[in-house]
């Protein structure tokens, strides 16, 4: 039996406020973070990411707090994202409810903590977050930092790294298209699934249904993280789901 495909909702929070720019820069309020999140998940999320902005920013966490609060009300796989450093940044996670973790800029500053939270937490546990830019033809490199900050490292050999690693998971936001509603970087993600055998989920630049249409042509993608297409209703997340039942996909409804 075929794998379940996942819809995804991410929420950029800051504070107790999800937040929300284009190509991540320009963030303006939306709302409050726990009111969107179980907003989507009464409306059918497979699953959540608290993407914690200013932790990232700032080199603290301070969604810890809402993630308990939420866990409480949510009954779908949640992951913290944003300023996670350390195993014990990890632990804290994890203990307050997160099913998951995300890490983006640490693993590429440490890039053991990949195997290390893998060992003590299994490999399910862990999702690593690409951010992409595409800076030639056919060639994407990893940011760190909110998109502030260049890495050198080849988007394609970074995603295989961290699956050798023990990566559980691989994210890719697209940074060129994020908040854009132009569509997915559909080049970059052929090129991943080919390479690939970890769960692929795909964002950044959802605006339509054509889109999903066109993703879902692409192999061994298993979800797309959907965030200012649901924000600015551009979409539901039923819309989402009806559309990739049509394409004889398994998906919960």
């Amino acid at each position: 039996m075929s794998k379940t495909f996942r819809v995804i909702a991410k929420i950029d929070v800051k504070s107790s406020f999800v937040i929300k720019g284009v190509n991540f820069e320009g963030m303006r309020k939306i709302g409050n973070a726990k009111f969107f999140a179980k907003k989507y998940f009464k409306a059918g999320a497979d699953e959540l990411i608290i993407n914690d902005v200013n932790a990232s920013l700032f080199g603290r966490s301070t969604a810890l707090n809402l993630l308990k609060s939420c866990c409480k009300d949510i009954f779908i796989p949640v992951t913290l994202a944003g300023g996670l450093k350390n195993i014990n940044d990890v632990t804290k996670a994890l203990e307050s409810g997160a099913d998951k973790v995300a890490i983006n800029s640490a693993a590429v500053k440490n890039k053991s903590i990949i195997k290390d939270v893998a060992q003590m937490f299994g490999s399910q546990a862990l999702i690593i977050s690409i951010n992409s830019k595409k800076i030639s033809y056919n060639k994407w490199e990893v940011f760190i930092d909110k998109g502030r900050e260049e890495t050198g490292l080849d988007v394609l050999k970074w995603a295989k790294f961290a699956e050798k690693s023990g990566a559980g998971e691989i994210h890719i936001n697209s940074i060129d298209n994020d908040g854009t509603f132009n569509g997915f970087d559909y080049d970059l993600v052929k090129k991943l699934s080919k390479i690939i055998k970890l769960p692929l989920v795909i964002g950044g630049g959802l605006g339509n249904i054509e889109h999903i249409d066109k993703l879902l042509r692409i192999e061994n993608i298993e979800g797309v993280s959907a965030s200012s297409a649901l924000h600015y209703k551009k979409l539901t997340i039923y819309h989402i789901k009806k559309q990739i039942k049509k394409n004889n996909l398994n998906v919960r409804i």
